[in-house]
């Protein structure tokens, strides 16, 4: 019963969805790839690949992954705590707070992330990439970063 509950607060939504061939000596192998954020708009968000020969299995297995591999996003007043600039591969990412009122200032998946983090105003800029997936991922470490400096933060002001 808890599951159930439990199942129905993540909101998930499909980023991606890639069809991949591959050349072999019978002919042609084609498989599905599917880019999955899953989120419950109160601080927790994940993102998973899965990989199938028909789309929804793939999508499913995403879904699986992303919430097994969730971070914890801080918020402060329905924003970001800090400004935050981290590069993944070719991707750099820069994430800032905005004012009450803003709304999210950021473009492709990055919004769609800090919409299901539940993140409200922030600002932001995808630098150089535009990979869909390595542009995803580079917004989690952005993401991770945050959590990291807000937990220093919290030990300093303790002493």
């Amino acid at each position: 019963m808890e599951e159930k509950n439990q199942e129905k607060k993540f909101e998930e939504r499909v980023l991606l969805v890639r069809r991949v061939s591959k050349k072999i000596p019978g002919g042609n192998y084609i498989t599905f790839s599917a880019l999955v954020a899953v989120g419950d708009k109160k601080g927790k968000v994940g993102i998973g690949i899965g990989r199938s020969l028909e789309v929804p299995p793939a999508i499913q297995k995403a879904i699986n992954y992303a919430k097994k591999h969730m971070i914890e996003v801080p918020i402060v007043n329905k924003t970001l705590p800090h400004e935050v600039q981290v590069k993944f591969k070719a991707a750099k990412i820069l994430i800032k707070p905005a004012p009450e009122g803003t709304g999210l200032k950021v473009g492709s998946v990055a919004r769609v992330l800090l919409d299901l983090a539940g993140v409200e105003n922030a600002s932001g800029k995808i630098i150089k990439s535009r990979n869909q997936i390595a542009n995803t991922y580079a917004v989690m470490k952005a993401l991770e970063v945050l959590a990291k400096r807000n937990k220093v933060y919290a030990k300093k002001s303790d002493k």
